[in-house]
């Protein structure tokens, strides 16, 4: 399994929101629409080995995480707006403990620390740093678990956290490219080398 991790660190914690305004009312949540159409969508399919943890850090009801899992994933479509959607739907669900909001997408009140915390017993722990070592070079673990940030870094805090399980950083090139951008270009180097296997 392929799974990414994407911090919001803006992004509503609430289904209260306008389709029309999910950049600026919803916290910049269109950066993390994004990124879920680079984790899954292929031309005529969707990538079934890919799940993806969103961390929403912004208000009113932070944290929250939804989880989308490619091998259950229904109703998903390109376009931002119906994603939207359907993340606005898991937003709007009472969450004691993670639940399925519809096909493939769940929600839950874990934190950025709790999804680290889950995924370094999945996986190995993979931070996509522009001081990283180039992905060319770099050997893919089994079950890799990327970690990435929106349109701001990490926060030293959150860097710390992510540290502290030793992960191997790897560096996508010379120039700092937006997040979906980086799924996209880690899903092309998997294509060509992981996926093989």
């Amino acid at each position: 399994m392929i799974r990414f991790v994407v911090i919001g660190h803006r992004a509503t914690t609430s289904g209260d929101f306008k389709l029309d305004d999910i950049t600026g009312g919803a916290g910049r949540l269109d950066v993390l629409i994004r990124c879920i159409n680079s984790s899954f969508f292929l031309s005529h399919d969707i990538r079934r080995d890919v799940e993806l943890y969103l961390v929403l850090q912004g208000p009113p009801f932070a944290p929250k995480t939804i989880r989308l899992v490619g091998s259950e994933l229904r109703y998903l479509n390109p376009d931002e707006r119906s994603t939207a959607a359907l993340i606005r739907n898991a937003l709007m669900q009472k969450v004691e403990s993670e639940i399925n909001s519809t096909p493939g997408i769940y929600v839950s009140n874990r934190s950025y620390r709790d999804v680290l915390s889950l995924l370094s017993k999945e996986g190995k722990l993979i931070y996509l740093n522009e001081d990283g070592d180039d992905i060319v070079e770099f050997d893919f673990p089994d079950d890799p678990v990327f970690v990435l940030s929106d349109d701001r870094d990490l926060t030293e805090e959150e860097e710390e956290m992510l540290l502290k399980y030793e992960p191997d950083a790897i560096s996508l090139g010379p120039i700092s490219y937006h997040a979906d951008h980086c799924i996209t270009i880690v899903n092309n180097m998997l294509d060509r080398t992981y996926r093989l296997h």
